[in-house]
């Protein structure tokens, strides 16, 4: 019997439930607040600077941190089918076995490592790796075989030299170490989810696409979502069906809860909307991967600038520093051009190798500002608010350098460090360093996490909204965790799990 989803949102898991729901036969009213994914500096590689605080950029801010030298931090999101695979490095990273196992214990029963690998390889179209642990005929390309600049040769040579592990697959059987990255692209151009599962059935007549559509609410009869309401060319319009799937990611999903009566009592209260289901959890949990930035002018060589499609991350590693842990908790990412925090300057031929903190353990809020849903809401991660999560980028930040100090770089390339720079030697002014310098690595997840205990927002069985019927979360809201990796391949496993939950009722 076919049935009419409302899926809202048409990013990396959006796009893949809706696919999944349109071979099954069913009608699929795709809802996407951005505009079409039609900027061309969406699909060439070497533009990717060019989207951030643009009109396809949310261009989210965080609440002042307390913790990073009371900054507010730029959040780029996805405002265009795509969501933020139409704005990332498209770095396809599985995450760690470990990951997933840890998910498990967490609460997220039936989501370890062996439940989630096989769908990961119905998910691949690649070419790399081991044939029993990748997947050859998926919709996703995942290509290893690019063209590799010069500086990314060096850097790889470089981390080698500096005792990090040569990794050929690190979304093989181990992610341990340093590896040119794998990327969704395709004749050379991004490879959104959107592009790969639902652009080709844009004709399809089961599916209802539409684009500048703002999701505000649910429309409950009852206990049961029967349809959401959205702002359209600055007027309200209902979309109503069988099933409402939120598809928004960790910063919208939440918001669109909490704007129907479904969060935090006291939250509700607060703000003055009705208590429609008190759950405690939802806007809870949010978390986020760090970055800071070691930045080195090349002397000798000039490293030249992207070529058009280029992407301009190619290198990235992973490295466990934290006693105890079965995943890593660092994962510095290379590119071929200075990733300027505010107030640093460069010139043109230097690169940036960024210590990246992957497994946080500060957790913060998702809060409204008011009942008003033109009002921004309010993002507070508490990044670094833990003595691990310091004592992790402070352990990165000294990998990344001695990466720059080897004869890769040095000899070949004349590299000299501008930043944190000879003046910031101390664990005590490396840690002041990344409190001032640090950005998000636009991982943020968790805010309506999957579980078993009170607090758990969804169940992990079927991505149900516990306490209510008619609705699913399928997007980076449900991770207990982050994984130790970049959060767009979890999603898309998450939207094929989803859609399977869907398709088995």
């Amino acid at each position: 019997m076919s049935r009419h989803y409302i899926v809202v949102g048409a990013g990396s898991a959006g796009s893949v439930v809706t696919r999944r729901l349109l071979d099954a036969g069913h009608e699929v009213t795709l809802l996407e607040a951005g505009r079409k994914d039609e900027n061309p500096a969406i699909h060439d590689m070497s533009r990717m600077g060019e989207l951030w605080h643009s009109e396809d950029d949310w261009d989210y801010y965080t609440t002042p941190q307390e913790h990073a030298s009371n900054r507010q931090l730029h959040w780029p999101r996805g405002k265009v089918q795509g969501g933020s695979h139409s704005l990332n490095a498209v770095i396809w990273v599985r995450g760690a076995q470990g990951d997933y196992n840890r998910w498990e214990k967490e609460g997220a029963e039936g989501w370890a490592w062996e439940n989630v690998a096989p769908v990961f390889q119905k998910i691949e179209r690649t070419t790399h790796g081991d044939d029993a642990l990748r997947g050859r005929d998926g919709l996703l390309d995942v290509v290893a075989d690019y063209e590799k600049n010069p500086i990314f040769e060096s850097l790889h040579a470089a981390a080698v030299e500096a005792g990090v592990p040569d990794n050929p697959d690190y979304n093989g059987a181990d992610s341990e170490g340093v590896g040119y990255e794998q990327l969704n692209i395709r004749d050379g151009k991004r490879l959104s989810t959107f592009r790969a599962y639902v652009y080709p059935e844009l004709d399809n007549p089961n599916l209802h696409a539409h684009t500048g559509v703002w999701v505000t609410k649910l429309i409950l009869e009852g206990n049961r979502a029967v349809g959401v309401e959205a702002t359209v060319d600055g007027e309200t319009k209902e979309f109503r069906g069988d099933e409402v799937i939120l598809s928004a990611g960790a910063l919208d999903t939440p918001r669109i809860l909490i704007l129907s009566g479904i969060g935090p009592k006291e939250h509700l209260d607060e703000v003055g909307i009705d208590v429609v289901l008190d759950a405690p959890g939802v806007g809870a949990n949010l978390h986020d991967h760090i970055l800071a930035p070691v930045i080195v002018h090349t002397t000798k060589k000039e490293i030249g600038g992207p070529k058009p499609g280029e992407p301009i991350s190619q290198v990235h590693h992973f490295t466990t520093f934290r006693e105890g842990n079965d995943v890593p908790d660092t994962q510095p990412i290379y590119f071929m051009v200075p990733m300027l925090s505010d107030g640093m300057e460069a010139p043109a031929s230097s690169f940036t190798i960024h210590a990246g903190l992957v497994q946080p353990t500060s957790r913060g809020t998702l809060r409204l500002a008011s009942a008003d849903p033109t009002e921004a809401a309010l993002f507070d991660p508490q990044i670094l608010s833990t003595p691990e999560d310091m004592a992790s980028m402070v352990a990165s930040v000294k990998e990344c350098r001695e990466i720059a100090q080897q004869s890769a770089i040095v000899d070949e390339w004349g590299g000299q460090e501008l930043y944190p720079g000879p003046e910031v030697q101390t664990d005590e002014e490396i840690e002041q360093y990344v409190r001032d310098n640090c950005v998000t690595y636009h991982h943020q997840v968790g805010t309506a996490r999957m579980g078993v205990d009170q607090e758990a927002v969804v169940d992990p069985a079927n991505l149900k909204v516990r306490g209510l019927e008619g609705v699913r979360v399928i997007d980076a809201s449900v991770m207990p965790s982050v994984p130790s990796g970049n959060t767009n391949a979890p999603s898309v496993m998450i939207g094929e799990r989803g859609a399977e939950f869907i398709l088995s009722e």
